[in-house]
């Protein structure tokens, strides 16, 4: 196993410990380092050094920045740092009240395009017998994009169809609708584009890093551990500032000053966003745990331990 894959393990099992970690992890100043630099920082961890406080820089832009699968820095745009800066401006468009269904469709393409990209890229690939993307792979990707991208943009394509003009149907479609849709395009997702995570199977380690083998049953708990934790990130992201635009147009200030509400929804759910980062994950371990009962019979028997570690993904 990658040596930065286990340094998930001293941050513990505790939720408030994980969003600690995500906290640092997070910092944009960190896409500002080379490769030279990030491959350095790894180099220090897979010494097998014990670190301290100096070396605590080194650790945070090593997981920041490396795949804890192959050791190789991610793409700068999808590593998780960039999550923030790229997707924010891209969701908030595509919550925006469209007049015509062609600009929805084209920033709800622009989003999931990235979505799948972030979820491809922070996969787990410790299976795959080599690191080029797979024709079925690029399918699966591309499918995903236009399905999710379609889904996406379903408010408006009713509101435009339908020629909706009664104000509270068109309050549910563009405040209430989003909610559960963004939850659910996020799950799907991260299921299609990583589903052969759970047909292949990843590799589960047992406590010391020893390689156990290749598991399905993992894989699939990896993938919708993922997925969930996804959909609790757009969800909730999509709930909070469409709802507190519904309260504030309640307010007598908002309805005598109607031309800050759309600032408002913009820069809360931009701040929205920013807050369930770290928190969605934080809702499941880096390094994921398996009972070694629910592992597949043949894995069973020679699996040191009650429990088995594997690497969740992002």
């Amino acid at each position: 196993m990658d040596p930065n894959l286990f340094q998930w393990k001293t941050q513990g099992q505790s939720f408030l410990g994980r969003l600690q970690t995500w906290v640092h992890l997070l910092d944009p100043t960190l896409l500002l380092s080379s490769d030279a630099e990030i491959q350095k920082a790894h180099a220090s961890i897979a010494s097998g050094e014990k670190l301290d406080k100096k070396d605590e820089p080194a650790r945070i832009l090593a997981l920041s920045s490396v795949h804890a699968d192959t050791g190789a820095p991610l793409p700068l745009v999808f590593r998780p740092p960039a999550l923030l800066p790229i997707s924010s401006p891209l969701f908030v468009a595509s919550l925006l009240p469209h007049s015509s269904v062609k600009p929805a469709l084209f920033w709800q393409f622009l989003l999931q395009s990235y979505s799948a990209g972030f979820n491809y890229a922070n996969r787990n690939s410790s299976t795959e017998p080599d690191k080029k993307t797979s024709p079925r792979q690029l399918l699966l990707v591309a499918g995903t994009v236009s399905y999710a991208t379609c889904g996406g943009a379903l408010p408006q394509i009713f509101i435009s169809r339908l020629g909706v003009r009664s104000p509270p149907v068109q309050t549910f479609f563009r405040s209430i609708l989003p909610i559960p849709l963004s939850a659910a395009l996020a799950f799907f997702s991260v299921f299609t584009v990583r589903s052969e995570e759970t047909e292949r199977g990843i590799q589960v380690f047992d406590d010391d890093g020893n390689l156990v083998g290749i598991s399905k049953a993992a894989g699939e708990k990896a993938v919708m551990e993922t997925a969930l934790s996804r959909a609790a990130l757009f969800g909730a992201t999509a709930a909070l500032p469409n709802l507190l635009v519904l309260l504030l147009k309640r307010t007598r200030f908002f309805q005598r000053n109607s031309l800050l509400v759309a600032p408002s929804r913009h820069i809360s759910a931009a701040l929205a966003l920013g807050l369930m980062i770290p928190v969605s994950f934080s809702l499941f371990p880096q390094l994921g745990t398996v009972k070694r009962e629910e592992l597949e019979e043949e894995l069973q028997a020679g699996a040191a331990g009650r429990q088995l570690f594997y690497h969740r993904g992002l």
